[in-house]
Parts: structure tokens; C-alpha cells; sequence
């Protein structure tokens, strides 16, 4: 048995591999196959506790840190992050069911990316400002919870992880159980790097009970969480008590509005790109397409070229392909948003129900995309979370604002067309983010939503910012 299927096993605390206190080992399901893939332990609120105090222990040096000494220790960690690059796309491929070649350079690079972005944000950042008579200074919040998803696994965990290191706090990290191996691994890399013990340690659990233990407990000042709206309502609930800062990234419902006089042959495959991206899996994905009424014949040619010229494969298959989506849930969730979709009247284009023709087995999900689709659908609403494009109409620019902004959420919104033009849309869009002739915003701008999408931001200057404290002192000499 390799070592990181025995630390699977256990949680990384104080600096070592330790046995869970009387947790229970879960098996990780191959989406692909729908056979074990993994063995993880399930930790339990005593193994909180003791990652807790390890963590508040820590703080008490880590916190006194200096820029230099943060930047080099960063500096290490990408370094040996590079090292572990096929052992986590590997790793990835198997649990999440992200196709080996997507997940060693777009899943590997984008958590590099979170460490390079932290890196340049740290180098010139202003430590303390004068306001008039006051000093402002930023110091760390001291010991963050840390609750990461399954579908961008290294990206969340390090846009949390990065600036949390940076800004001089120690962190406890619980990553998903359904994509646990890439966190040990980079609970190796960071021991390999040299994280002083305690700053950095990871407890494996499920959200009832180690995430509940995260949020709700006294001695962590900060929980910051990446997933559904749903489970971030109860995030916040459970901190509520202790009064501790709640940092969330959410769930989106992110619009597409191609410009009535956009070239979409041009503009549509770069932005339509990021609904088939990760099998979908993105919290970002722009799944709602608004065109010009004249030009929806024009626009569902384009998309259903995409979508019919998309392969399905097998996730540990080198290739251009997309993979399963993660489990059966979200199998189950998408197949019956399909059906609602044609039940209430939308066009099925391409796509639909059941299996792709070329697999017999796993959660594998046919690239689909309806046109005729109206606001009041439920696959208008409804986070799908899969590889299933909505084509909806509007009259008017205008319209097309009223409809893109017509949901709970508020994370991204993208403008296909001529920049000029959608620089007049992008301040309308109640959103987080708005890209332009892109599905996501561009390195180093600050990552987060409106409305139900969250709370805070991550990457970058704001990012750091966002895992410190502001002490205002007075009475001083300037």
C-alpha cells in the first residue's frame, strides 16, 4: 500500500499522520465504473478538536511570521506541488472522474494558480495605511475552518489554503469525501515543503459531522466554504453562535447574452465552452445562452455542432473528451431536470435522457441542449451542475438584462460580442464576475458572488484581504 492510500486513512495533524478518533472508513466510488476507487476515513468531532488545538498552538509563532519568511515558504510549496502533478491528476481522474489529461493541466494549474496569484499579492502587500490620525493595520484572524468541494478540488482548497498561509493564520481544511485523495496529497506536499506543524492540517469527514464541527466551533474564528447554497446556509447557521467570520462561495445560475449583432460562429464557442468544461461541473458554467429572437436558429446550429462534436469517455483515457459527472445523486438530479426540461416544452436539441450510446456503466451524462426554454422552467432556475445548455430568447437588450438577473443567484454572468457594446451591459449584470467573450474572469481578479452565490471573495489582493483582520490604532505618531 502506497502512503497515500494509508494516510486516506487518517488526518494529517500537529505535523503528523494519525489515526482518526473512532472514525469510520467509506469507500470513494470511480464515477466511470461505479466500483471503489478509494478508502477514506470519516472523521469525527474529537479529531476537530485536536486539529483545533494543534492549529491555536501554532498560531501563536505562525502568526509572528514575516513577509519573507511567508513568500519563501509559499515559494516551497509550489515547487513540490509541481513534483505531484501526475499523482494528482491521477488521483482526480479516479475519484471525481475529471479526464486524466484535463485534470493534470487545467485542475493541477488551477491550484497552482491560486498560489502564484497569493504569491504576487503578498510581495507588495501594504501591511499597514495612515488614515488621518489613525494607523490601519492587517493582521491574521488566527485559526480558519476550511470546507472545499469535489469539482475543482485543488483550486478551492488552494484559494483558501494560499492566502490563509499568507496572511499569517493557521487553518484546519476538511475536503470532500467524494475527492479526498488530492488532499492528502497536498497535505504531502505541504509537510514535504516544510509547514511548520499545526499551521496546516486536514480532517477527512462528511459535512454533518466534521463540517458541522468546523463551523460551529469556538475556537476557529473563520469558516470559509466552497459548495451548494444549501449546505452554505447551513455553514452559516452553525457559526452563527460563535459569532465567527463566514466566508462562502456558492452555487450560479450564470447567463450567457450574446449580442443581438455578435458574430456568433466567433463568439459562442469560447463562452459556450465553459457548460461543457469539467463535464459542467462548474459553478460558473454560463448554462443559461440569451440570443436575439432573429438569430436562435443561427445560435442552436452553432451549440448543437459543440455539443454533438463532444466525446464521452473514460476518465482514465488520455484525450480531448469529458468524463462521468461525480456520483449517482447528481446522475439522478441531472437526468430528472432533463425530463422536467421536456415535460414542460422546451425543444430537446440534442442530448436527453439515459446513457451516452458508446458506455454500458457509470454517471456519464449525454451533452444536451434545449432551445425554447422560458424563465419559469425549472431548468431555467435550477443549478444543473452538468453538460446541459438552455437556449433562451429575448426582444430587447433590455429584456435580455431582466432575464439574465431574474435568478436567486448572482456569481458570473458573461457578454458575447463586440467588447465596446458589452462594456454598457456588464455594470446592469447583478454578478460577481462578468466576462467578456470568456466563461470565467481572468487571472487575478477576485472570485465571488451576489445575491445566494456567497459571501467575500478569493484570489489574489481581495482574497488575501478577505482572510485578515483590520485593526484601527490611534493616538500614535504618524
Amino acid at each position: 500500500m502506497s502512503d497515500t492510500e494509508t494516510h486516506l486513512k487518517q488526518n494529517y495533524i500537529g505535523g503528523k499522520w494519525v489515526d482518526s478518533k473512532g472514525g469510520k472508513l467509506h469507500d470513494v466510488i470511480n464515477p466511470a465504473t461505479e466500483e471503489a476507487a478509494s478508502t477514506v476515513v470519516l472523521g469525527t468531532a474529537a479529531d476537530v478538536d485536536d486539529a483545533v488545538a494543534a492549529a491555536k498552538e501554532a498560531y501563536k509563532t505562525y502568526s509572528q511570521t514575516t513577509r519573507e519568511e511567508r513568500l519563501a515558504l509559499l515559494g516551497r510549496i509550489v515547487e513540490e506541488y509541481k513534483k505531484r502533478g501526475a499523482d494528482l491528476a491521477k488521483s482526480m481522474a479516479a475519484e471525481m472522474g475529471a479526464p486524466v489529461s484535463f485534470a493534470g493541466t487545467a485542475q493541477v494549474g488551477a491550484g497552482i494558480g491560486g498560489f502564484l496569484g497569493t504569491i504576487e499579492a503578498l510581495k507588495n502587500f501594504e501591511f499597514s495605511e495612515q488614515h488621518g490620525a489613525n494607523k490601519v493595520v492587517y493582521e491574521p484572524i488566527g485559526v480558519v475552518g476550511m470546507i472545499t468541494p469535489w469539482n475543482w478540488p485543488l483550486n478551492q482548497i488552494a484559494l483558501k489554503v494560499a492566502p490563509a498561509l499568507a496572511a499569517g493564520n493557521t487553518m484546519v481544511l476538511k475536503p470532500s469525501e467524494e475527492c479526498p485523495g488530492n488532499a492528502v496529497i497536498f497535505a504531502e506536499i505541504l509537510d514535504a515543503a516544510g509547514v511548520p506543524p499545526g499551521v496546516f492540517n486536514l480532517v477527512q469527514g462528511d459535512g454533518p459531522t466534521v463540517g458541522n464541527a468546523i463551523s460551529a466551533h469556538p475556537g476557529i474564528e473563520m469558516v470559509s466554504f466552497t459548495g451548494s447554497t444549501r449546505a452554505g446556509i447551513l455553514v452559516a447557521k452553525a457559526a452563527a453562535d460563535t459569532v465567527k467570520r463566514v466566508h462562502q462561495e456558492l452555487g450560479g445560475k450564470s447567463p450567457n447574452i450574446v449580442l443581438p449583432d455578435a458574430d456568433l460562429a466567433q463568439v459562442l464557442p469560447p463562452t459556450v465552452q465553459g457548460v461543457l468544461v469539467n463535464t459542467g461541473q462548474s459553478c460558473i458554467a454560463p448554462t443559461r445562452i440569451l440570443v436575439h429572437k432573429d438569430r436562435k436558429e443561427e445560435a442552436v446550429g452553432v451549440i448543437k455542432a459543440m455539443f454533438d462534436g463532444t466525446q464521452v469517455g473514460d476518465p482514465a483515457q488520455e484525450g480531448g473528451h469529458i468524463g462521468p459527472v461525480v456520483n449517482k445523486a447528481q446522475f439522478e438530479k441531472i437526468q430528472g431536470l432533463i425530463q422536467s426540461a421536456i415535460d414542460e416544452g422546451a425543444t430537446l436539441e440534442t442530448g436527453g435522457t439515459g446513457l451516452p450510446a458508446n458506455v454500458n456503466r457509470g454517471y456519464f451524462i449525454k451533452p444536451t441542449v434545449f432551445s425554447g426554454v422560458t424563465p419559469d422552467m425549472r431548468i431555467a432556475k435550477e443549478e444543473v451542475f452538468g453538460p446541459v445548455a438552455t437556449i433562451m430568447e429575448y426582444s430587447s437588450l433590455d429584456e435580455a438584462v431582466d432575464i439574465a438577473n431574474d435568478t436567486e443567484y448572482g456569481l458570473s454572468a458573461v457578454v458575447s460580442g463586440d467588447p465596446s457594446k458589452a462594456a454598457e451591459v456588464a455594470p446592469k449584470l447583478r454578478a460577481g464576475m462578468v466576462a467578456v467573450n470568456a466563461w470565467g474572469p481572468g487571472p487575478g481578479a477576485p472570485f465571488g458572488g451576489y445575491k445566494a452565490s456567497g459571501n467575500g471573495r478569493e484570489g489574489g489582493l481581495f482574497g488575501l484581504k478577505d482572510f485578515m483582520e483590520v485593526k484601527a490604532i490611534s493616538g500614535i505618531p504618524a
